[in-house]
Formats: C-alpha cells, structure tokens, sequence
C-alpha cells in the first residue's frame, strides 16, 4: 500500500491542528509540541509509502511527535534548562497509557481553546494566539489579518506563551463552575475573529473570507464539544451576518449599506442553517447577548425587502440588549433602530446622548449614522459636518469612497 504526499498535505490540514493540541497537553511546551508535531509528518512521509498508511493516522503521528518531542529533550543541550516544561517524569505518559482516544484528542481543542482564551492574556494576544494555534495560520498570515508587522507579531506570540507557562495557566476545561465565567471570553475572541474578517478595520476589501470561515469553523467545533445555547447563538449570529457577504460590495468593489443590497445575493443555505442554530439557542435560557443579537440578524435576513424590516421588533430586542447588556455601541444601534422605526427625531436625541461618550466620539460609524439620519430629515449642512466627521476617522477605502460620494451627493443641497 503507498502513500501520495499529497494524501498527506490532506492529512496535514486535517488532522495538524488535533496532533499539535494533544502533543501540547503531552510535552506541557507549545513551542516544543510544534517541532514534536513536524517531525511526526516528516516521519509520516518517509514511512507511510513503504509501510502503509496506518489504520488511525491521527493516533501514529501524535504517538510518533510525543516520542519525538522526549528524544529532543534528552539530546539537546538545553535540557537541564527545559525539563522543568515537561510534567514530571513519573506522570509522562508511557506507550501503554497514551490516551489517544478521539474523544481525549477532541477534548485536547477544547482545552487549547480555553488556554489560548484565557483572561490573565491581553485580548490582542488571546486573538493571536487563536488564529496562530488554533486556526492553523501561519505567522504571517496573522500578522496580515490583525495588520501588524510580521516581527511584531511573533514576539507578542511569544510572550504570551511565556505568560502561559510561567503563570501555570491551566491546560484544561473550566469546570462547570468556572464555565459561566469562562466562556464568554471565548466566545468573544471566536466573535472578535469572524468581525475582522466580516468588517475589515482597513485595507482595499470590506470581506476577509478567510478569516470569517476560520472564525465560524471554530464555534462549530465549539458547538459540538460544548453544547451551550450562547455557542448557539454565536453560530447563528455568524452565518446569519456571513450570508450577506457578496452583496456588501459592487462588482467594482464599492460598498453597498443593507437598505441597499441585492437581497438574491443574499446565501439562503446560511440563513436557514443559522435560523436552525437560532432555534436551539432561544431553546435555552437566559437568553445571552449572542443570541439577542442573532434574533436581530434573523430580522434583517427574513425581510425579501428592505422596506419589510420589522423594526418594532428589532426595537425590542435592542431594548432587551440595553437593558442586559448596556455599551454605548449598542445604544448607538438602538437609536438607529428607533429612528428607522419611525422616530427620526427621537433617534438624534439619542445619539446626542451619546455622542460625548470617548469610545463613541473617535468611532466613524457614529457619525455616519447620524449623518445618515440628519440626511433623511433634510438637515443637510448638519449632515455634511457629520460626514465629514466620519471621513476623518474612517480607515477601510470602500468605506473612505463611499462617505466621499455620500458628501458629492450633498453638495447642491440647501
């Protein structure tokens, strides 16, 4: 029986990210269980076309990087100084007690998830360290998707995985208890992930397709290892927001508001599959903040029109929101609604509100959407002020060109 390479650059994408998880809980050393895990491939492609790809490929490589990973440790000069990483001697799992069950390589994700996610981290080094560990990206690739020099990038990786060793953060699954505190974070990061990739913070392109499907593949493994209706809710926010993505710009590139969009570009599949993960997150209460903001998404995604929105609605689940949940981005969102929900005025009294707030002040699609409601209302010297607000502040070209012809489009008025 033989083996093709690319059978096993198959395997590699398939299978790396579960092989490096389990050899970290192994080895208890990101940086060795990555070396650990390139050498198991190695051996993979020397030894496969001659012997024959083994039943349970997953379970060789990762037995073949473990015993790897001890042989660098016993070699290298730099053992006495890294044999501390390692569990201690007499807890090292031998040959017969490997548990390479699926279910124990299926908890090591969940368990990297958790550790990569953990709070004592900065948020830019959790989001770090998720895509670089955990997604699979290169170094550069994530360098590029959080816009950061590649250099700069490698060192905040690893001092996080320095603070993650010298701090004995756990490797492990909060327990029940821990997990209501727990959780959130993660699914923050995953959220935090699948936004820069859905609304880019600069560049030429208002979609990273990449970074989206990377954020929506991990709350699906997520979902199946841990069945919680916030998890739930986070899918279906993903998917419902994701099924908009060919229609958010024109064929040259130009960005298109929701009111605007070609609804039949919209992806019927990913509407309807994040309705079914809507349902069973609205199964289990309370309902959180992921599954209040999927409800709104489900709004936007049923309405064939843009004129058949059903704002009262949407009014509702942003009050439930405020009340829960209260941030000044949300009461941004919650005075657009009410001011699309037939009170104009009363949405730009709210925003007024708002507007001192710091985070509000330097955020550009503040003053677009007061800009936007001051447009609808005839108000148009106030409007261009607003625009032009919103043009100093803006980063992403199609959002600089689209604020830039919002403000063309102003220039005859009154």
């Amino acid at each position: 029986m033989s083996t093709e390479p690319a059978s096993i650059d198959g395997l590699y994408r398939e299978h790396s990210r579960r092989v490096q998880a389990t050899l970290i809980r192994l080895l208890g050393d990101f940086e060795l269980a990555e070396e650990a895990m390139q050498d198991a491939f190695m051996a993979a492609v020397q030894q496969w076309p001659v012997n024959g790809k083994p039943d349970n490929p997953t379970a060789w490589l990762i037995r073949t990087g473990y015993h790897c990973g001890i042989d660098q440790i016993r070699q290298r000069s730099t053992a006495r100084r890294r044999a501390h990483l390692l569990l201690p001697t007499e807890r090292l799992p031998t040959e017969e007690t490997l548990d390479l069950e699926l279910t124990a390589i299926e908890d090591d994700a969940l368990r990297l998830l958790f550790t990569c996610c953990h709070p004592s981290l900065s948020m830019e080094a959790r989001i770090a360290l998720t895509l670089r560990e955990i997604c699979g990206l290169t170094t550069e690739q994530v360098a590029s998707a959080l816009l950061m020099k590649p250099p700069t990038l490698a060192q905040r990786i690893v001092r996080a995985k320095r603070k993650i060793r010298d701090a004995h953060i756990p490797y492990a699954v909060p327990t029940q208890e821990e997990l209501p505190e727990r959780l959130p974070d993660v699914l923050q990061v995953i959220y935090l992930v699948f936004n820069e990739g859905y609304s880019r913070s600069t560049g030429a392109s208002v979609v990273d397709i990449s970074l989206t499907q990377e954020a929506m593949r991990l709350g699906n493994e997520l979902a199946r290892l841990l069945p919680q209706g916030e998890v739930f809710g986070l899918m279906a926010l993903m998917l419902l927001n994701n099924a908009r993505r060919d229609a958010r710009q024109d064929n040259d590139g130009e960005l298109v508001t929701l009111d605007a969009q070609d609804r039949r570009l919209w992806h019927q599949e990913d509407i309807h599959v994040g309705i079914a993960w809507l349902e069973q997150a609205l199964a289990l209460t309370p309902t959180g903040y992921y599954t209040l903001q999927a409800s709104i998404a489900a709004v936007h995604a049923q309405a064939s029109r843009a004129e058949q929105t059903d704002w009262r609605r949407i009014v509702r689940l942003y009050d439930a929101l405020c009340r829960r949940f209260p941030s000044p981005i949300l009461a941004l969102n919650r005075a657009v609604a009410i001011a699309m929900n037939g009170a104009p005025d009363t949405g730009l009294k709210l925003l007024d509100d708002i507007a001192h707030h710091p985070q509000i002040s330097r955020y550009h699609l503040f003053h677009a959407a007061k800009a936007d409601l001051l447009r609808r209302q005839g108000q148009y010297e106030a409007a261009r002020n607003a625009y032009q607000q919103a043009l100093l502040l803006a980063t992403l070209e199609p959002e600089k060109r689209f604020l830039n012809r919002r403000l063309a489009e102003l220039e005859n008025s009154p």
